[in-house]
């Protein structure tokens, strides 16, 4: 059996949505778009929401509106996809490092609060959490933090929202990885200044490529329409550009299948998470094999992968290997971002710099998930996992 590592889930409304947009004059800058941000952001419980080409280009235009620029900190995490971190050194800001709960594999909030403190302090308190090259430099003013809701899990927000009020400190959630899902019975994606979904064909639910910030903040909606869309004000006349800007628009074609995704999006998490229901039972005495934390306070988890840890002595590679010749893929998730090459090449990270997030890299290890994989596909992954345990 060859079982795909992910699929979209599309229906006949999806195609027959999209046709739809094929018979009218519109395929940018049309009703489908604003008619996805209002479903979009009803759903996630927010004021405003503003659809953007992708997760990356939101989370860019986030950074920009907290106003981190050239030299400024961002505190984020390394166990990450790299869009996250990369968002912030478009603004030439700097990611701020700090390691991840062992458990749920999101930013710490106790390490989190103490690198707020240390740069409050300045000195050489606050240089030790820059990244190695930039020590010997001035130290930029902190701006914003950055958590990631890693595999659809919220990280710890109420610590963290605690300590950008101390510090006055924008939260940019990324929520790239989930929508849906709650924390504390609140909506991800509604604790911070903003928030960003993506909507790329292996998540919880697709555009294709897309995105979409979420805010309660007037200011940052009108900022971020703008900023999508060449820098042109509301009030702007054809051609006239009140900022300099960005071509970031999603397009109506993408909006009409996100608009019948997120009418789907209930339906499509609750299979998510009868797949992953269906690995945890089956994985349950596998001693080498540790099924997926959730955490007490994620009230709903937004199944976005499902992500094992292959524990020693298995060896994860070997794993991966046999896997693959017996017709399932699997892939390491996360590489740590600050042992990508570009990342140690521009700011001397080392290994061992954020141990927590390397030993999840090394062990951790995505099955094929979706909401569309069968009963009979898990199973037979399941039975390929322990024979290559074996």
């Amino acid at each position: 059996m060859h079982v795909p590592m992910s699929s979209p889930d599309i229906t006949d409304a999806e195609i027959a949505a999209v046709n739809a947009v094929m018979q009218t004059r519109y395929l940018s800058i049309g009703p489908q778009i604003v008619a996805f941000e209002e479903a979009l952001a009803a759903y996630a419980g927010a004021k405003h929401g503003v659809g953007v080409n992708s997760g990356t280009s939101g989370l860019h235009l986030c950074v920009i509106a907290a106003e981190a620029r050239d030299g400024d900190l961002v505190i984020t995490s390394p166990f990450s996809f790299i869009a996250s971190s990369n968002s912030i050194l478009y603004e030439r800001a700097i990611p701020l490092f700090v390691d991840v709960d062992p458990a749920t594999g999101n930013i710490d909030p106790n390490l989190v609060r103490e690198a707020a403190a240390d740069l409050a302090r300045g000195g050489e308190t606050a240089r030790r959490w820059l990244p190695r090259k930039l020590r010997s430099g001035a130290i930029g003013q902190l701006r914003a933090i950055m958590p990631i809701h890693a595999f659809g899990q919220p990280a710890d927000m109420d610590p963290i929202l605690a300590v950008a009020a101390e510090h006055k400190l924008a939260v940019i959630e990324d929520a790239c990885e989930s929508v849906g899902a709650t924390y504390k019975d609140r909506p991800s994606g509604t604790f911070g200044d903003a928030a960003v979904f993506a909507f790329y064909p292996n998540k919880q639910m697709t555009t294709g490529e897309g995105g979409m910030i979420v805010t309660n903040r007037d200011d940052y909606a009108t900022l971020f329409r703008s900023l999508r869309n060449q820098g042109r004000d509301v009030f702007d006349a054809w051609l006239n550009h009140t900022r300099l800007g960005y071509n970031y628009r999603l397009d109506e074609l993408s909006a009409a299948l996100g608009l019948v995704q997120t009418n789907r999006l209930d339906e499509m998490l609750a299979r998510r998470a009868q797949v992953a229901a269906w690995y945890n039972e089956r994985l349950a005495d596998l001693a080498l094999v540790e099924r997926p934390f959730v955490a007490a306070s994620t009230t709903r988890m937004s199944w976005f992968v499902y992500v094992v840890r292959i524990l020693p002595p298995a060896d994860r590679t070997a794993v991966m290997q046999r896997l693959a010749e017996a017709g399932v893929p699997s892939r390491p998730y996360f590489t740590p971002i600050h042992l990508q090459p570009f990342y140690r090449q521009s700011f001397g990270f080392e290994p061992g710099d954020f141990p927590v997030t390397e030993r999840l890299g090394e062990i951790s290890l995505a099955l094929p998930f979706s909401s569309v994989t069968t009963e009979e596909q898990v199973d037979y992954v399941c039975a390929q996992l322990r024979a290559a345990l074996a």
